[in-house]
């Protein structure tokens, strides 16, 4: 089984999403609430379509 992604509501009614690994802790997540649940799947979708051609920057050396 691979991570998932999980679209919720908050406490406040907003959408966000977060990235839960097979072990059941979360690896990322939107970090704010969209008050429509397309922007918070378009986020959501961002992070697919980037993450592969990101980048590391090392800032603990």
């Amino acid at each position: 089984m691979a991570a998932k992604f999980v679209i919720y509501k908050d406490k406040s009614g907003e959408f966000r999403w977060k990235l839960v690994h097979t072990n059941g802790q979360v690896i990322a997540n939107s970090g704010e609430g969209y008050k429509a649940k397309v922007n918070a799947t378009n986020g959501m979708k961002s992070v697919v379509e980037n993450a592969p051609i990101a980048t590391v920057e090392d800032l603990a050396t």
